[in-house]
C-alpha cells in the first residue's frame, strides 16, 4: 500500500483545470479588487438572433497590476468575499 501524498506539481496541474475567462477591466476603485466585464456571443435557440451577453465578475488583484481598460485573464478561485470568486491571472493587454 504505497500511497503518495500529492506534490506541489500535482496541485498546480489540478489548478490548471479551473475555468478561465478573458475580459476588460471596468473598475479598480476597491482595494485589491477589480471588476471585469466579460462578453460572449450566443444565438437565441428559437429566433436565431445573435445576442451579445455581458457579465461583470469581481476578481482579486493582490498586486494592483490591472488598470481600467486593460484586457485581463481571470481564473476561478475559492470564495474570497461575498462577491469575489475569481482571481487575476495576468494582464494581457495594458492600455496605458
Amino acid at each position: 500500500m504505497n500511497e503518495q501524498a500529492p506534490t506541489q506539481t500535482d496541485a498546480a496541474a489540478d489548478r490548471g483545470t479551473r475555468k478561465t475567462m478573458r475580459g476588460i477591466v471596468v473598475s479598480t476603485k476597491m482595494e485589491k479588487t477589480i471588476v471585469v466585464r466579460v462578453e460572449h456571443v450566443s444565438r437565441h435557440p428559437l429566433y436565431k438572433k445573435t445576442l451579445r451577453v455581458r457579465r461583470k465578475f469581481y476578481a482579486h488583484d493582490e498586486a494592483g497590476a490591472a488598470q481600467v481598460g486593460d484586457q485581463v485573464e481571470i481564473m476561478g478561485a475559492r470564495p474570497l468575499s461575498k462577491l469575489k470568486r475569481w482571481r487575476l491571472v495576468r494582464v494581457l493587454d495594458a492600455t496605458a
